[in-house]
């Protein structure tokens, strides 16, 4: 019988700080591959990758200013599959969590399944997780809505200010297309603008930033609201809103009689 070679996929997430937040499992597998890309914007994580699989290749080279991140994510698809596709054991090693924010692992995993090929996800802390952390956020107290920043202002979302408000990726408020890499005051005075219909002007605001490197710090900047669109933002940047409102109780006396009972 003529042996088959057949490619893998997996991609895997390094976690948010550079080498704490990796698991086992996601480092065995850039470990034991024939080739590693590693999308990570801070080079000397990509290093730390490298160090453990010198048949490492980065991501970053198909991004670019002048090209839509869209058009990017679909290079780094198809530069993944065409190695699987080659007969070779590929791993994905992205930033945070592969499935959060990244478009590219999770397109590839998926075509890789339909055409016949392992594939799957190794998951890695993400932002999320550090920011509950960090700020000691328990989501189960007050409740938690969370939206990518551009959606958010684009779109018709359900608010709850009784509960937090996380807006991912305020650094590109207002950037529906994928086309740019940063905002401006104008957009952002459009977000403030927005949730000046549930918040007042004075609400206080949370800029988020986790640790990348052991040795960066936490960024907490508590701002007013009305403040936003001059606040100093970067690619990692979330807003935080707390609640700016108090829970309700339920008023449907029957519903709340039987909930008693159990």
């Amino acid at each position: 019988m003529e042996n088959k070679v057949s490619g893998s996929l997996v991609c895997v997430g390094l976690g948010i700080t550079l080498g704490a937040h990796i698991t086992p499992a996601a480092m065995n597998q850039i470990v034991e591959a024939d080739i590693v890309f590693v999308a990570a914007s801070n080079g000397i994580v990509e290093k730390w990758v490298e160090s453990l699989n010198a048949n490492c290749v980065s991501l970053q080279k198909y991004y670019s200013e002048t090209k839509p991140r869209k058009i990017t994510y679909l290079e780094m698809q198809n530069v993944l599959l065409e190695n699987v596709r080659n007969g070779k054991r590929v791993c994905g090693a992205f930033y945070g969590h592969p499935c959060v924010f990244a478009q590219a692992p999770r397109k590839a995993v998926q075509q890789a399944k339909k055409e016949g090929f392992e594939a799957y996800i190794e998951p890695g802390i993400s932002a999320e997780a550090c920011l509950y952390a960090d700020l000691a956020i328990d989501p189960g107290q007050k409740g938690l809505v969370q939206y990518e920043t551009s959606q958010f202002m684009g779109y018709k979302r359900n608010l709850d200010t009784a509960a937090y408000l996380i807006l991912w990726q305020i650094g590109l408020a207002g950037d529906i297309a994928s086309n740019s890499f940063n905002t401006d005051t104008r957009k952002l005075q459009m977000l403030v603008d927005k949730l000046f219909r549930s918040y007042p002007l004075d609400h206080e605001v949370i800029i988020y930033e986790a640790r990348v490197l052991p040795t960066d710090r936490v960024r907490v900047d508590r701002v007013r609201l009305s403040k936003l669109p001059n606040a100093e933002l970067s690619m990692i940047s979330t807003l935080v809103v707390p609640p700016a409102t108090r829970l309700i109780d339920i008023t449907d006396k029957p519903m709340s009689n039987r909930l008693n009972k159990e």
